[in-house]
């Protein structure tokens, strides 16, 4: 343990700033991409895949346009001039990125589970109505639990630097740490063991009935391998880590408050630019679910003209 982590901002000022201007590029670019496939190819079979995957990415494009806010802060050295509002909503918008994500990327495995174990049920009874009703509700919980964000994130000046910080907690208000805390532990555990749970177990299901139906084509099951593997692949780099060392992170602040682990808040620091990476991930995810999507990125295949199309 240290008791000053300059050296170990210093590294995550100078990792950051590159890091936020790569996503912003390829997130922003593959999402508007991917959107307007959506919107256009898409739009005579409005199914429930669509709405789902349409409010995903536009979660990613609100969130993408606080990026550059990010970058400045970081190039001038963790240094905040866009003011307490801008910080606030900053904060606030990550936190609804990350668990709108999380969450419609678990309505999306469901309803990917629904369609493959029970398609006659899929095509009588599902409608994109149900996934507007599903949609709506992810926005209300994923805002509901966000809310506290806006207590608790604000400005924070640092005697040693003399630089205005955007921080989601300010060691200045220690009646705030224990609650923040506790929220940290509450959004890990409902905002993402859940879903992850729920997100496995549909997986588990797809899985065992693409092994036992003979009818699905190898394209459709080179489709599943991609989907299950870019889910797999958001957990293990964006979603895990980041919950993980933030929640340790917070815990020793909380137990050790005079005193940190450098290699601890480093790994958190890279965690935070990993979680946004999901952002640039997602569509791979969306080549999964669609053909338009996928012809256009990597070309149309000779198993395109037959075989059944998933698309639930």
């Amino acid at each position: 343990m240290v008791h000053n982590f300059s050296d170990c901002e210093r590294f995550q000022i100078a990792l950051l700033p590159s890091v936020y201007g790569v996503e912003f590029i390829v997130a922003l670019t593959g999402n508007l991409f991917a959107l307007w496939l959506l919107v256009v190819r898409e739009r005579r079979n409005w199914h429930t895949g669509v709405v789902l995957s349409c409010n995903l990415a536009i979660s990613d494009l609100l969130y993408i346009l606080t990026l550059p806010l990010l970058i400045v802060y970081y190039s001038l050295g963790k240094h905040w001039v866009f003011g307490d509002a801008a910080c606030i909503i900053e904060r606030f918008l990550f936190t609804c990125n990350l668990y709108v994500s999380i969450f419609f990327i678990m309505a999306i495995s469901m309803n990917r589970c629904v369609a493959l174990a029970c398609p006659f049920f899929t095509r009588s009874h599902v409608r994109p109505a149900h996934a507007k009703a599903a949609s709506v509700i992810i926005w209300v919980v994923v805002g509901g639990i966000s809310g506290p964000v806006l207590k608790f994130a604000t400005v924070c000046h640092n005697v040693h630097t003399d630089k205005t910080l955007c921080v989601s907690f300010c060691d200045q208000n220690p009646a705030d740490e224990i609650p923040h805390f506790t929220y940290k532990v509450f959004l890990a555990v409902f905002g993402c063991l859940v879903p992850f749970v729920v997100t496995f177990a549909s997986y588990c299901v797809v899985i065992w009935v693409v092994w036992k139906n003979v009818s699905i084509t190898s394209l459709e099951k080179r489709k599943v391998a991609l989907l299950v593997t870019s889910v797999l692949v958001l957990y293990a780099v964006s979603f895990v880590p980041y919950h993980v060392f933030q929640t340790y992170h917070l815990y020793l602040r909380v137990r050790y408050p005079d005193s940190f682990v450098c290699w601890v808040y480093t790994m958190y620091q890279v965690s935070k630019g990993l979680a946004i990476l999901n952002m640039c991930i997602h569509p791979i995810l969306y080549m999964a679910l669609f053909d338009s999507i996928r012809v256009a990125c990597c070309g149309k295949s000779s198993e395109d003209n037959g075989g059944v199309v998933m698309r639930k």
